[in-house]
């Protein structure tokens, strides 16, 4: 028996804002079979897929109750938000099939001018979570020479295109910052490391921007989490505590950091 309410009505609407059915069931991860009898009025999705789809179209799950007028309108009005960054957000989460594979815990390195000469160990977990992914990410140095404490949080989404992951975080406190990460799966067969470019602002460098090499190690989707949190801090580029393949890809001749002078 069909379902006549205006949820069927309006998903139908927002395909067609969309270049394909395909391309929508693939990047929201949602069969293609399954999908059709939502958009006939064969079925409905469970709420947990109507925030997916909801995600996906930049809307509300409540937003699809709305009557088909006033959804139309919701989708198209001229001073939507979506009209001003529409054209980022609707690039995450990009190939979620591609990018799920990725999901799960990573230890994470990179040089900061912060701490010249030493390599900064952190934790990261990419998820997926109403039909995005996201990253969170935490840093904790403890600087016994210097005597730093610092631990800092991340929260942010990630995209897939063309064999690349890009990341953008933001820190969370009082006064936030912006970091942006781009990385590269090793090979298709070697998931454990990623590798890339990180750009941010240094921490004790009067928050000058820069930008260096990163390399993401993958734990696992259940590591031990108190361990992965001992591994953080500032690490020698000789320490036991780094892989070869981190000190290798992190102490290349040409892996330098590049920063940006206040005087410049």
């Amino acid at each position: 028996m069909r379902d006549d309410d205006g949820f069927h009505q309006n998903l139908r609407f927002a395909c067609a804002t969309r270049r394909s059915i395909s391309q929508i069931c693939r990047e929201i991860g949602i069969n293609r079979q399954q999908f059709n009898r939502y958009i006939s009025g064969e079925a409905r999705p469970s709420a947990h897929n109507i925030g997916r789809i909801a995600a996906f179209f930049g809307v509300s799950s409540q937003d699809f109750e709305l009557s088909p007028k006033v959804f139309e309108t919701r989708m198209t009005r001229p001073d939507r938000d979506r009209l001003q960054a529409g054209s980022l957000l609707d690039g995450f989460p990009g190939d979620i099939a591609s990018l799920r594979r990725h999901i799960g815990y990573y230890q994470t390195y990179h040089i900061s001018p912060s701490w010249p000469g030493l390599v900064v160990s952190s934790c990261s977990r990419i998820f997926e979570d109403n039909g995005s992914i996201r990253v969170k990410s935490i840093e904790r140095i403890r600087d016994t020479a210097n005597e730093i404490v610092q631990f800092s949080k991340y929260v942010g989404l990630a995209t897939f295109w063309r064999n690349r992951i890009f990341i953008a975080e933001r820190s969370v406190g009082r006064q936030p910052m912006l970091s942006q990460t781009i990385l590269l799966p090793f090979e298709v067969h070697q998931r454990v490391y990623l590798r890339g470019t990180t750009m941010g602002v240094s921490w004790r460098k009067e928050n000058l921007p820069y930008a260096s090499r990163m390399i993401w190690r993958h734990i696992g989707q259940e590591p031990d989490l108190r361990q992965m949190l001992s591994r953080c801090g500032v690490l020698a580029m000789n320490s036991r505590q780094l892989p070869a393949m981190v000190r290798h890809f992190l102490e290349t001749p040409d892996a330098e950091v590049l920063t940006l002078s206040s005087d410049y």
